[in-house]
């Protein structure tokens, strides 16, 4: 059992999530949720049987429709006409990485014993995990309420046959891949489509991957900040504790003393300074970056209560004999703390730009654009637009999706919380953060080189010696793209302990 990761009541944490991908763990079920799904199913079936009254969603239609009776020899094409009416997914289709993730966390949430799925269907997702079966997902048609209805609904549709798959790299039906491994489609009963189609599972996959890309991207960003507060000459005494003791927030103080370590032994920051202070963008580095670090640990605790969470609907409790209609698929808390996730690395993106046109600006001793004779050559002046153009565009996307509502299903469902939006934003926002952070390091290394021959700290030097292994120095003019795209993939390869990244003790006791 040494490769499997078994699902239990115990609580899910996006390090054991990113255990799970790196060490490629399989999925099995404890028997204490086994044993609490089959519970939850036959009290289900027994409900059905012995209860002739609506339930909504088990014996009714849906949204709207709710006040439709199904007539109990139905209810199995009221579930599947359910799946296959929703799948209205459009646009590209969501990485395998964040599919694979969806799979884990409907997985998880199905297995509380609150759902009243069969055993089987919860097996079908399993297998499909186990497999590296990733059924077709598109990331428009969410309104993050109801659940993330339709991407949830291509996420079902392989169960009964329907639909695409990936496998391997290749792309084929869902009928032929279980034809494949010798799996007849599921049947689903009562309440089974509901169930897999309820839920905040596709802005929760985001949530997790895009945590994971903030926390290495906000990393990141301290050790290329360092890298260029010392080429710019600037002064370390704004990182000094006592500036933060007194102001002491958490990622505050974590960034100031991260910034100490990083330059230990450096001969530029230790040098006497002709100025008595640096602009905002080097001297409040620990204020502006320590809080996006302090935004990132509360989205984090919102996204751990999800993905431990019953998200579908109706909520079914077994020993208090109670089947319940209430909301846990709305994506509220989702939407707002994913849109304060954008806003708070936009700015990690705003402010490297304002260090990289500081250190082309010709200032303290560098030469115009960083590069000989400038004027032959126009050096480093246009990654600084290209920079300006990725911050201006993340500055509009950070703009809050929470804030928007349309109503839906014929004024039923009158307000949404718009989170897939917000997930899907997000992540093309950080990644336009990783590439202007990447021009930052481009040009931090280029200043670092005309103060030669001092040297910043051992450390961040056998940082730069790596990077030099795919971005020269630049003596004159180049086609800076590739440069530029090396900067990016370099970042994409560094390789930084998750356990460094998730520090919940920020050690300052």
């Amino acid at each position: 059992m040494d490769n499997y990761h078994i699902i239990s009541s115990e609580t899910l944490d996006i390090v054991t999530i990113y255990n799970i991908f790196k060490l490629n763990k399989k999925l099995k079920l404890s028997e204490e949720l086994t044993r609490k799904i089959s519970q939850c199913k036959a009290y289900l079936d027994t409900k059905i049987s012995d209860n002739k009254a609506p339930m909504y969603g088990i014996n009714t239609g849906f949204g709207s429709l709710y006040n439709v009776k199904i007539s109990e020899s139905d209810l199995t094409k009221l579930q599947e006409n359910l799946v296959m009416s929703h799948a209205c997914g459009t646009g590209d289709r969501v990485p395998e990485s964040i599919v694979k993730v969806m799979l884990l966390l409907k997985i998880q949430s199905l297995s509380y014993g609150h759902s009243g799925v069969q055993l089987k269907t919860i097996q079908r997702l399993i297998d499909f995990f186990n497999n590296d079966i990733f059924p077709f997902v598109f990331k428009q048609g969410s309104l993050g309420a109801s659940g993330d209805l339709a991407p949830l609904a291509h996420l079902a549709l392989p169960l009964l046959g329907k639909g695409k798959v990936v496998h391997y790299d290749e792309e084929c039906d869902a009928a032929s891949i279980l034809e494949k491994f010798n799996w007849e489609p599921i049947k689903l009963e009562a309440k089974e489509g509901l169930a897999l189609l309820n839920g905040t599972q596709f802005m929760s996959a985001y949530g997790v991957y895009l945590l994971l890309m903030s926390h290495k991207t906000s990393y990141l960003a301290d050790i290329i900040a360092s890298i260029s507060l010392d080429a710019f000459d600037g002064r370390l005494d704004p990182f000094h504790d006592l500036v933060h003791a007194v102001r002491p927030h958490p990622g505050q103080r974590k960034v100031a003393r991260r910034f100490n370590e990083l330059l230990k032994g450096s001969e530029l920051i230790s040098r006497e300074k002709a100025h008595v202070q640096d602009p905002y963008s080097f001297r409040c580095i620990p204020q502006v970056h320590g809080a996006t670090k302090d935004t990132l640990d509360f989205v984090e605790r919102v996204i751990l209560t999800e993905i431990n969470s019953v998200t579908d609907n109706p909520n079914i409790f077994c020993e208090e004999d109670l089947i319940i209609s209430g909301g846990n698929f709305h994506g509220q808390p989702l939407a707002l703390a994913l849109d304060y996730l954008k806003i708070a690395m936009a700015e990690i993106g705003n402010i490297s730009e304002r260090r990289i046109f500081q250190l082309v600006s010709g200032l303290r001793g560098l030469p115009p654009f960083l590069v000989d004779n400038p004027g032959l050559n126009s050096g480093f002046m246009i990654p600084q637009y290209t920079a300006a153009s990725i911050v201006s565009a993340n500055k509009q996307m950070a703009t809050p999706a929470s804030v928007d509502s349309i109503v839906s299903s014929n004024g039923q469902e009158d307000h949404v919380s718009m989170g897939a939006n917000a997930a899907t934003q997000a992540y093309d926002l950080i990644r336009n953060v990783e590439r202007v952070i990447a021009i930052e390091l481009m040009n931090a290394s280029q200043a670092l080189e005309f103060r030669r021959p001092l040297k910043t700290s051992p450390l961040l030097e056998s940082f730069l010696v790596e990077y030099r292994k795919f971005v020269p120095f630049i003596k004159e003019d180049e086609v800076l793209h590739d440069d530029i795209e090396a900067s990016i993939q370099f970042l994409k390869d560094v390789e930084i302990e998750i356990e460094e990244l998730f520090l919940n003790n920020y050690g300052l006791n």
